[in-house]
This record gives C-alpha cells, structure tokens and sequence, in this order.
C-alpha cells in the first residue's frame, strides 16, 4: 500500500465543523482510488479539477459534497440544504446520510417538502462516518480514504449519533462489536478493508465516489415505504415524529355522505398510519383475536348505508365491511406481546425481560417460503428462537413451546417444537444472518382460501373497526394432522444447516420471532435477500410475493360470501 495515503490525521481532530459554505471548492475522489495493495494513488490536483454532474437544485448549482444534499424520491433530483425550506429538525444532518425519505417542492401535490429520517443500520452509520471523514480529509488536502475503526469511525458515530439516527444513543457500549461485525460482513460491497503495518485494521468504502451514497428507494418502493399517489409522484409515506393529538368522533361534525349529510361510516374520516395499522389498537389476547377492517365498496346497500344517520349506537352488519389486507410483509404490531419493541419500519423488534413472540403479518399455506433475520444486537444472557409458527402460538412464549410453533434457537444451536429441544446445529448469533425457509406441498383436502370474517360482529377501538374472532384451540388441535412431504430448513450465512423438522402439521404458517431479554433482530422479507442463492436452489419464494396472492384470495373469498348470500344481506331499518 502507498503510505501517502494513510495520513493518520484524524478530521475529528482538525475541525468538527460541519457547516460548509455553499462556495466551498467541490472537491470529489473517483472510484476506487484505493483498494488493495498497490493501487495507483490519485493525485489530490486531479481530483479536484474533475467537474461535479448538476444536482437539479432549485438554486440551479451544482451539486456539493461539503454540504448535506438530500435526494428527492419522485424526481431523484440533488436539493442543498440550504435550499429547502423545510425545517428538517433540531438536530443538525450530515453529508452522506442514506436514512431518510425526501420529496422536493416541485414533486409534491401540495407544493410543500416533505422529509422523514428513520432509523439506520449500523452498516449506514459506518457508511456516512466513513464518507465524511473521506471528504473533510479531502478538504484538508490529504488522500485518506481507509480509517481505523476504533480511533476514527467509533469516536465519529459516537460525537455525531443524533445526527445520524432516531435511535436513542446506546447506554452501553456492546455496539462497537456491531460495528466491527458490520464492516467485516460487507466487505467488497460497502467497504474495504487492509491490515496496515503501522495502523492495524483499516476500513474504507468499496466505491470511493460519494456521489453514489443516497437511498434505497427502490427498495422501499417495493416494502411499502413509499407509494404512487393519485397525482402520479412517487409520494414517500412519510409520518411526523411527534404525535399530533387525535381527533375523535364527535370533536368535530364527524363523517358526511351524499349531500353533506352524516354518514354512519365512522371510519370514513380516518387514515391510517404510514405503516398501515393504527398506533392504537387491541391485542390478540385473552381467547379472543381481532383484524382491522376496512368498509367494502362491493358490499349490497353500502351506499344506502353510508348516507344514512340512523346507524348511530347500534351494530354495524360484518358484511358491509372486509378484511384489511396489508400491501407489505411486515412485523405485526397486534398480534404481539405488547413488551416487545417494533421498530417504527416494522421490519426490527427489540425483546424484554423473558421470551415472548411476534408473527408477521402474512401467513403461507402452501408452496416454499423464504425469509431472512438479522442478529443486530445480542447481549449477555440475550436468546432468540426464529421459525415459523400458526396463529395459536403462545405470544408469551418461546416459540416452539406448543404445537403451533418450530423454532431455532441461538443457545446451543437446538430446534425445539412442542417443548422438546434436539440438538440441530452450531449457535448463532450477533451479526450472523439466518435464512428460514418452509416447504408445505399441495394438500387436495384443504380449503386454501381465507376467512372473510363478514359473518362476525364489528368492534370499535379508538376510532377504527375489528371483525373480534374467538380462538378455536382446542377444535383446532382435535384436527390437526400431518402434512405429508413438509420440512422447515434453516441456513446460516447462506448456508444450509440441514432440514430440522419433516412431516409437521398442516396449516398456514407466520414467520415467528421469539425475543428473550433485550436482543434485537431485523428481518428481511425480500424482494431482495443477502443471500438469494438458495431461492435458485429451492424453487423457493420470498414471503413479500404473498402480498399480491393473499389480496387475490382476500378478494375472491369476499366475493363468494356476497354470492352465496345474495339476497340475505339486507339493511333491516331502511325497509329494504
């Protein structure tokens, strides 16, 4: 390696100074101007006299590396910072940040920005520590692109946590291991990495253009982070941080209908949350399960209904409502242990004191499925079960405790179903990616197709309404019998540990996490996996193409209960 390039002065030693001016010389390394040993190293004259392509700002400059752009999700056009008018929060962004969902002025449907940060990965934080330190050195003249983890990234993230993340700065420091763990998992994707003679382990980005940093909106396109609006634009759903105090019926003069009458739509006025469930809302628990519903435009009388005002106080009919169904794979927030923390994407989950469960919130039945989960964090006396469970699983319990559940746990590398644990393989744990797939072939004597819960009562909970299912557990394990030719098969980075259950119940199947003490996961439920080989070599899919499948089945269920009760269903009251 050329020693010129690892100059060791720190930028957090030369200046903390994070405010560039907008006239600041643009100042950019090409890629790769480090790699391994024996590279070529760039002179820093080059480089500077290489031109920055237009960003697309209001301002019409360039882009600047020296300042925090932010890109629009719509346009995918660069806007300095200093020209958004947006107030983008009390703490103060950094160059290179990629947690964020931005939509400019001239993209939104109200001529007003928009601008949401979410937590990062500890990958991100590393990824934007890097690029700054990268561009302050280059600021300074100096070709340093490799930084050592313990005396610059760690001590960077650390002054500039805030600035990087929502998540709430850690108390201890068990996440230096994730740092290292991070780094060393993406090399020659994210990052580089060289053994130095004289500085030890040194860590640099894989591509060295910083231009490249910006979001993943494709992906959140895909997971539901975003969504295509009626006007056209690829409109971020985006959610204020602080929450606004709710307006309830009877605050105001409540939902209309046909000719600013009253509606008995009580849900007519009232969005969900960007992630798609209320941020108040009961739990399955006690015996009983509840699904959000949504009102059915299909439903007879559905007109009739919602330009009537005589409904008020009094049972609202199943049928004129449906199942909601979710437009992404997601962590459930109802059907959880309400100790557990999801995170605000829905795609992580923190544990609490002893295990409990979350299911996700589509199920599978039949055909090979796929999903992936992330140790982020694991720390002393910190355990997880992951694998697939039913809808009668225990929430306050270790998944695989009854009948409903087949797990892995981290401890000792054992499978457990029923409460018996059987050694199975190697442990896991933090920064290791599990891969857990199910195979459940074609059952002839199964009814595939969903419940519409139209025949059951409506409850209402803060504003929105729940068809309330009472739990059949033990109709349920009275019937339940062996599906010949299923499996469930783990995989650790990428590889397959072997089949750890054969011949398991029939039924639908959750992707189930259990959480003991304070571990966190993150779970990935495709399109895209880290490691996509073994959907190639399963003829598997990943659990995100269920969404358009359980809409199909949603629908088609619906459709055949309003057939089957044509002429049935009737709105007593009207005389109809």
């Amino acid at each position: 390696m050329d020693v010129s390039i690892m100059e060791m002065s720190s930028p957090l030693e030369s200046t903390t100074e994070l405010n560039f001016s907008m006239d600041d010389e643009k100042v950019q390394l090409p890629e790769h101007t480090t790699g391994a040993a024996g590279s070529k190293a760039i002179s820093v004259v080059d480089i500077c006299d290489r031109p920055i392509s237009a960003s697309g700002c209001y301002c019409g400059k360039d882009r600047n590396l020296n300042v925090v752009e932010l890109l629009c999700a719509t346009c995918s056009r660069w806007i300095h910072e200093t020209c958004i008018t947006y107030q983008l929060g009390k703490v103060k962004l950094l160059p290179f940040i990629s947690n964020y969902i931005f939509v400019c002025k001239n993209c939104s449907a109200t001529g007003l920005e928009s601008f949401r940060k979410s937590q990062a990965t500890i990958s991100q934080m590393c990824q934007c520590a890097i690029a700054n330190m990268q561009q302050l050195a280059l600021r300074d003249r100096k070709q340093q692109t490799q930084f050592s983890k313990d005396r610059e990234i760690i001590p960077y993230i650390e002054q500039y946590w805030e600035s990087m993340t929502t998540m709430p700065r850690r108390l201890t420091q068990s996440w230096y291991s994730t740092v290292q763990r991070s780094l060393m998992k993406d090399v020659n994707t994210i990052f580089t990495y060289e053994e130095h003679v004289e500085h030890g382990a040194m860590y640099g980005l894989f591509h060295t253009d910083l231009r490249l940093i910006k979001p993943n909106y494709d992906l959140l396109g895909k997971t539901g982070g975003m969504r295509l609006t009626e006007d056209g634009f690829m409109q971020a759903a985006l959610a204020k941080n602080n929450r606004q105090k709710r307006k309830f019926p009877g605050n105001d003069a409540g939902p209309t209908g046909k000719k600013g009458r009253p509606s008995s739509d009580i849900t007519a006025n009232v969005k969900l949350p960007p992630h798609g469930y209320p941020l108040e809302h009961p739990f399955n628990k006690d015996g009983y399960r509840y699904i959000l519903a949504e009102p059915d435009p299909h439903a007879p009388f559905r007109q009739e209904f919602d330009e009537s005002s005589d409904w008020a106080g009094k049972p609202i009919p199943g049928w004129l409502y449906r199942t909601l169904v979710p437009n992404a794979v997601l962590l459930a927030l109802h059907d959880r242990a309400p100790q557990l923390k999801i995170s605000e994407d829905r795609l992580a989950v923190t544990g609490e004191r002893g295990y409990s469960q979350v299911r996700a919130t589509h199920s599978v039945n039949r055909g090979c499925w796929y999903y992936e989960v992330t140790i982020e964090e694991m720390p002393d006396g910190a355990a997880t079960r992951l694998g697939w469970g039913r809808e009668y699983g225990n929430l306050q319990a270790p998944l695989g405790y009854d009948k409903f559940g087949y797990s892995w746990r981290s401890r000792k590398g054992t499978r457990f179903t029923e409460s018996h644990g059987k050694h199975y393989s190697e442990p896991y744990g933090e920064g290791d990616t599990l891969g857990l797939l199910i195979t459940l072939p074609e059952d002839t004597a199964q009814d595939y197709l969903p419940n519409t819960f139209k025949d059951r009562p409506l409850v209402k909970f803060k504003s929105h309404l729940y068809y309330e299912d009472k739990d059949k557990i033990s109709e349920t394990i009275k019937n339940m019998r062996i599906l010949l030719g299923s499996r469930i098969e783990f995989f650790k980075n990428g590889l397959s540990k072997g089949v750890a259950f054969e011949e398991i119940y029939s039924g639908s199947y959750y992707p189930a996490i259990s959480i003991h003490k304070g571990a966190t996961v993150s779970v990935n439920f495709g399109p895209v996996f880290k490691y996509p080989d073994v959907l190639a070599n399963r003829n598997a899919k990943g659990m995100q193409d269920r969404v358009d499948e359980l809409i199909t089945e949603q629908c088609l269920a619906d459709t055949l209960y309003l057939t089957e009760n044509d002429g049935r269903l009737r709105l007593d009251n009207t005389g109809i």
